[in-house]
């Protein structure tokens, strides 16, 4: 009867940490510095004072949590940040309030930068992949909804993406480089105005004659 209560108490214990907190756990090692190597299941279990019984509970290899961690990642740095800014009905103030979100101080994300640079591992290369589409894509919505014609929008979506980049690159190697809280404001609205800006029609420069009449 008492092993039987402590098989039980065993199991309750395996049960009671979801695959998200063993996902969430991955991610914050990797996002520390360690890489997809910091993805192991014996100093994941120690992080989360779990034992390997608790993983195997939830996943039957290493491969396994890789893949829901970094489907954890897309959801909570890309779905839920395109949800959050989806609630301003101008696609103007959505793109400002999505670049406010994403480059503001502090806001440099040591995980993304550290995935950016395993991409040659195929699981990370698939979900790099993913974001990077469906973060193009709807930046390319908001600049069709704001008049710029489909392949407009589709080369202001990459430069605005390229400056996302950047600025993460930036904050994670040498932030000191970036603007200030106090100077953020002025720096975001420069960026604004550049993706914003309709160019002027071209007009072929009228070249002197020569030799003079």
């Amino acid at each position: 009867m008492v092993q039987r209560q402590k098989a039980e108490q065993r199991q309750t214990r395996k049960a009671r940490l979801s695959a998200r907190d063993w996902a969430d756990a991955a991610l914050a090692a990797i996002g520390e510095g360690g890489g997809l190597s910091a993805v192991a299941v014996e100093p994941l279990a120690a992080r989360l004072g779990a034992t390997k019984g608790s993983f195997y509970w939830h996943f039957d290899n290493r491969e396994a949590l890789i893949e829901a961690a970094l489907a954890r990642w897309v959801e909570a740095d890309t779905e839920e940040i395109i949800a959050a800014v989806e609630t301003e009905p101008d696609p103007e103030q959505r793109l400002r309030r999505l670049f406010t979100e994403v480059t503001k101080p502090a806001s440099a994300d040591p995980l993304e930068v550290s995935l950016l640079a395993s991409a040659d591992h195929p699981q990370v290369a698939t979900a790099l992949r993913q974001v990077t589409e469906r973060r193009i894509g709807y930046l390319a919505g908001l600049f069709t909804e704001l008049g710029f014609a489909e392949d407009e929008a589709r080369r202001r979506a990459l430069m605005a993406y390229s400056f996302y980049l950047g600025h993460a690159q930036l904050g994670h190697a040498v932030p000191y480089v970036l603007p200030s809280p106090a100077e953020f404001p002025a720096y975001l609205e420069a960026t604004m105005d550049a993706l914003l800006r309709r160019s002027q029609p071209y007009e072929q420069p009228v070249m002197p004659r020569w030799p003079p009449v």
